[in-house]
């Protein structure tokens, strides 16, 4: 049993054992949520290899559609953060997961560029907070030098979803076609919504809406737990607590633009590796499916193997600036490959590991500075910046593609990118973010 004195400095093994339960608790469940939402956000990958024949939809219209998500997200990104805090993360969570769902399978009923804008952002809106939701929420249970590997677990969803989601969208579009008198991308659709909806109605049950009401903490352990949260604070003095702390917080613009920088590749893999993979001669969408797993997979090794490495050598600059490099090299390689299968899926993997890999070490750094109302509105407003990345990504791809008939213009021009921003990451202080 756990002292029932706070104050007494717990067992190392004490404390490893009180985030182990919470680790349990959480982070499955939260993975799970934004494997589902991420699987919504980029299934329109998959589905565009059917869609713009059918709908006879040009790249540069796919581009902007896909790209139009992330003006509703970025529009509502902040205020659903705020509103989170104080109506609870179990009931917004839950809610963002259902209207998003729903959104997502309307898409089926596309049939004109306008309906397709017109869902893409509806869907942008209803999907808006959900990342910053949880990662605000994550902090509420998780001291900063846990937060690397806390953050890596649940972010593993996002690759996952396409290491899942790649064969089974594939597999879908081919064996459902005609089903009903739809297609397979209608299909997709439909069926790739289900989970989110069902997820959000599980969320009301299994998400307590902080520390202070988990059923299954004792009173020893939630002490403990705030016991350790409050040093965490303590130790953070420079930390800032309220809305405008974290508004016109220099840092937090700084940390927008260098996620800018990530999601511009990250993106750009997301919504057109599918199409990339079909141009250096995959033909059968299943198997197109398959290979968009292997770089997703790579992904996800990546994540937990720089999260780790991060949180042990409590080190993040480094931890995110290498990988940046690394990831930016691939993207650029990958412009002289463009016909050759292999070395695109090979290089696609190496960034996907470094760039994604580094995500949840990127996240780790706003709640160094930042608690509290600040801390919420850092992550959003972060976010948001980074997200107008899937317009200006999605948007260059499309056309670059219609007018030069090649994708390597943008990707170098996202490879450039990345690497700039690896001076913001330099300009963050070391003793800030490094503990």
């Amino acid at each position: 049993m756990l002292s029932a004195h706070p104050s007494t400095a717990p067992a190392a093994e004490t404390a490893q054992a009180l985030y182990g339960k919470i680790t349990r608790k959480l982070i499955p469940f939260l993975c799970l949520c934004y494997l589902a939402a991420y699987l919504d956000r980029i299934n329109i990958g998959f589905a565009k290899l059917q869609m713009l024949g059918d709908l006879q939809f040009s790249e540069t219209a796919y581009g902007l559609g896909a790209g139009l998500f992330f003006v509703g997200y970025i529009l509502f990104e902040v205020p659903s953060n705020l509103l989170m805090e104080k109506v609870g993360a179990r009931v917004w969570i839950a809610r963002i997961m259902i209207t998003w769902g729903l959104l997502s399978a309307c898409t089926l009923l596309v049939t004109t560029p306008t309906q397709f804008y017109a869902v893409r952002f509806l869907l942008g809106v209803a999907e808006a907070g959900f990342l910053p939701g949880v990662l605000y929420y994550l902090t509420t249970w998780f001291p900063t030098q846990r937060r690397g590997r806390i953050i890596a677990l649940f972010m593993i969803g996002m690759p996952l979803s396409s290491v899942v989601g790649g064969p089974l969208s594939g597999w879908i579009m081919g064996a459902f076609d005609t089903v009903a008198g739809l297609r397979g991308w209608q299909w997709l659709f439909v069926l790739e919504a289900i989970p989110s909806v069902l997820l959000g109605i599980l969320a009301l049950w299994v998400l307590p809406d902080s520390h202070h009401t988990a059923t299954w903490l004792n009173a020893d352990e939630k002490a403990l737990l705030q016991q350790q949260l409050g040093q965490d604070h303590a130790e953070g003095q420079h930390s800032k607590y309220g809305f405008r702390d974290g508004f016109f917080n220099l840092k937090v613009w700084m940390l927008g633009g260098i996620d800018f920088s990530i999601l511009l590749s990250a993106y750009a893999l997301a919504f057109w590796m599918p199409t990339l993979i079909r141009n250096a001669g995959a033909t059968d969408n299943f198997h197109i499916g398959v290979l968009t797993a292997l770089p997703s997979l790579a992904a996800l090794i990546g994540m937990l193997m720089i999260g780790a490495s991060s949180d042990r050598h409590r080190e993040r600059r480094w931890h995110i600036i290498v990988p940046f490099v690394v990831g930016a090299t691939a993207m650029a390689a990958s412009t002289f490959f463009s016909h050759n299968l292999l070395a695109i899926v090979l290089l696609f993997a190496i960034a996907s590991a470094a760039i994604l890999g580094a995500v949840p070490v990127f996240f780790s750094l706003p709640a160094t500075f930042l608690t509290g109302r600040a801390a919420a509105t850092g992550f959003a407003l972060a976010c948001s910046l980074a997200n107008i990345a899937g317009l200006v990504s999605n948007s260059l791809m499309g056309i670059a593609i219609d007018v030069t008939g090649s994708s390597s213009g943008a990707l170098w021009f996202f490879a450039s990118c990345l690497l700039l921003s690896c001076l913001l990451v330099v300009a963050l202080p070391a003793r800030l973010v490094n503990r």
